[in-house]
């Protein structure tokens, strides 16, 4: 079973443990992220109650008008409303599909570092509902949770490479980062799937570290693994999830694999099951340059890589071009096979990987 591949990681020894304690924390760490690329993390010191409130929050907007949410629309590495149709991430890896069955709200990394055009495209004001002013005060204190976690896991994955503490950290003063709040309404919402349709198509994610705060479900997360193929992940109540994205792969030479994952779409058992997903894509500071780690640690030794031109190359490669959204649930990124490719290509060249085909 793919629980067997993700273990239950209880951060305290590794915090306060003896040198026995942290090596055998980590010697866990650097299996699992060998063989499925996810992780379970508990004692993690995030209130639960902060998650349930902003989804309650979220819940209140995601359930207005479209029309009342449509000023709030942005593209795939905006800030603001991902609708219907705006994403479909199966793109990231070259495969048709038609869009994501899920609304977005995103939020990403704001504060300027001072140099203009780095600045445009990737430090810009997030947007915040009206509707909902609760959601500000309770997304704002999630987020500095998220933050210091995540380099607090960026430590914890160096210390499983035998490597210093701050061999991650180090490239993340100013980071850039992205949270989403992924609402997975039911059919009566989206309507029955398309064929080859989910909630969020497969693929991997495009940073260092992803952590999830999700809710059990029919119609929830999936994890692949060479061992067990697609298999339903497992789920601890007071844990987060943690998966590591296509930058920390390559970073390790491909020790370590990106988590690679899909989510069902709503179940014809339970058609009307509804779930919610915070989602804290942790990344790096801007034109990192990602070399991998040689031998014997690492397995293949990559070109070394912009991490932000593979960050654009994936977020665009994902985006569903307005016109294809309204009247036709077929829709992707690419009209055709080509264009498809073409996204593919773009993605793999700024990661150093040949593109799939189309």
């Amino acid at each position: 079973m793919v629980s067997s591949q993700v273990p239950l990681i209880d951060l305290g020894p590794w915090r306060t443990g003896g040198p026995e304690a942290r090596r055998l924390v980590a010697a866990q760490v650097d299996e699992a992220l060998q063989a499925a690329g996810f992780l379970l993390v508990t004692g993690h010191g995030v209130d639960p109650e902060l998650p349930r409130r902003i989804r309650e929050a979220a819940w209140t907007f995601f359930r207005l008008p479209d029309a009342a949410k449509a000023p709030y629309a942005v593209a795939v590495g905006g800030r603001g409303w991902l609708g219907p149709g705006a994403e479909a991430n199966s793109y990231a890896e070259g495969a048709a599909s038609p869009p994501d069955l899920k609304e977005s709200w995103s939020w990403a990394a704001e504060d300027p570092t001072g140099i203009p055009a780095v600045d445009a495209e990737w430090f810009r004001p997030n947007a915040w509902p009206a509707e909902v002013p609760a959601l500000r005060g309770l997304v704002t204190e999630y987020l500095a949770a998220m933050r210091a976690l995540s380099d607090e896991l960026l430590e914890l994955l160096a210390g499983a490479l035998g490597l210093g503490a701050d061999h991650f950290t180090r490239h993340t003063g100013h980071p850039t980062w992205g949270f989403n709040v992924n609402w997975y309404p039911g059919t009566e919402t989206v309507g029955p799937p398309l064929p080859g349709q989910f909630r969020i198509g497969a693929h991997t994610d495009f940073g260092t570290v992803t952590v999830l705060d999700r809710q059990l479900g029919a119609g929830g997360l999936q994890i692949h693994t060479d061992a067990e193929g697609w298999q339903d992940a497992p789920y601890d109540p007071a844990a987060l999830t943690v998966n590591i994205g296509d930058l920390m792969a390559r970073w390790t030479g491909d020790r370590w694999r990106a988590g690679r994952h899909r989510v069902l779409p709503p179940p014809s058992d339970a058609p009307a099951e509804e779930l919610i997903s915070l989602v804290y894509f942790y990344e790096c500071d801007p034109h990192t340059r990602v070399e991998s780690l040689p031998a014997p640690l690492g397995r293949i030794v990559h070109e070394p890589v912009d991490s932000h031109v593979h960050l654009r190359a994936q977020l665009d490669a994902i985006t569903v071009p307005v016109g294809d959204r309204a009247g036709d649930r077929t829709g992707g990124p690419a009209a055709s096979p080509a264009a498809a490719q073409t996204g593919a290509q773009a993605a793999g060249k700024a990661a150093g990987q040949a593109a799939p085909e189309a």
